[in-house]
């Protein structure tokens, strides 16, 4: 019992390190190595719900990033499910929701978490051959029932009757010669080309992350195969794999001998039971023959012999018969 709450305590004093110590040392990292995308989903996430102080319905809420993320924007609205579908969303920076919106699996209530990636876009979304003419501007769908959850899984969020529209405002001038796209990234790491609406304007059916795109005039450069290098000279064993090889070599010989000594103890035991097994029988021989008739033992010069102290027919003789 002392034990368990000794535990326990340990626990609890881990889990406060945790939660409050963690974030300190996570704001004092100024430049992290790069993560993949989907990690700063769910850190942006995490970041996001914090906004919620004070929650409202239907307001949303701008949070702050961690130093190390700087140049990125977020924002947070929770909603009710039935309200998003019956009235959708005019207005949630730039983007508007119409009605229709389903999620799944259904929940009572959802946060829909605005990104907009800025000057980290090509980090966190390389294109090769096209150029950005607008910042990554991403939609996810999350369980709004706990504001105090992180690194929940996104719900499946669609639109069933009006496409979803991404106003993207001004953006930078497009190349002559060259056709502007919109490029949608779901969350399975594809890229979706669609025709880019009057005004900068893009749509989609689906939450993902969206931009505005050229096809680059110069395609890249192939990179040229790496020249093949020469086998290595077989070098000469160092003292270090000499003496891996000696120990191998030790290893077989001292097999080899304990597999033999073993051989010969193995057959001495076999032999010895052998002859136990006989010297047994002639015991037993010897006990059987001695539970017999004893007969008297007599010298006849040097040798000791048995003979019989009498006979058990007497002999008669032929004039007993009166012939």
């Amino acid at each position: 019992m002392h034990m368990s709450l000794q535990f326990q305590t340990q626990a609890k004093i881990v889990l406060f390190i945790y939660f409050f110590w963690w974030p300190i040392v996570e704001s004092q990292v100024s430049n992290p190595l790069p993560r993949p995308a989907r990690a700063l989903d769910a850190t942006l996430q995490d970041y996001a719900f914090r906004a919620f102080i004070r929650p409202r319905t239907g307001v949303p809420f701008d949070g702050i990033v961690p130093p190390y993320l700087t140049g990125i924007e977020i924002s947070a609205m929770r909603l009710r499910s039935g309200s998003l579908y019956r009235r959708g969303v005019p207005t949630f920076k730039e983007f508007t929701l119409p009605v229709g919106l389903r999620e799944q699996p259904y929940v009572e209530r959802l946060v829909l978490v605005y990104q907009n990636l800025g000057n980290w876009s090509t980090t966190y979304y390389s294109l090769p051959g096209y150029i950005y003419l607008a910042p990554i501007l991403g939609l996810l769908a999350y369980n709004g029932s706990d504001l105090t959850a992180s690194n929940i899984p996104e719900l499946d969020l669609w639109a069933s009757e009006e496409a979803i529209r991404i106003n993207f405002g001004r953006i930078s001038p497009i190349p002559v010669g060259l056709v502007a796209k919109c490029a949608w990234f779901d969350l399975h790491g594809q890229v979706n080309f669609t025709n880019l609406l009057s005004g900068n304007v893009c749509s989609t059916t689906e939450q993902g992350h969206f931009s505005i795109v050229a096809e680059s005039a110069v395609p890249p450069a192939p990179v040229p195969p790496a020249p093949s290098e020469p086998e290595p000279a077989p070098s000469e064993p160092t003292p270090s794999g000499r003496k891996k090889n000696e120990s191998k070599i030790w290893g077989i010989i001292g097999a080899v001998t304990g597999g033999t000594a073993l051989l010969v103890l193995l057959t001495l035991l076999i032999l010895w039971a052998w002859r136990y097994k006989k010297r047994k029988r002639i015991r037993e021989l010897e006990r059987a023959a001695d539970a017999g008739e004893a007969l008297r033992m007599t010298r006849i010069g040097s040798m000791r012999a048995p003979f019989a102290l009498g006979t058990r027919t007497m002999p008669n003789f032929e004039s007993d018969f009166g012939v």
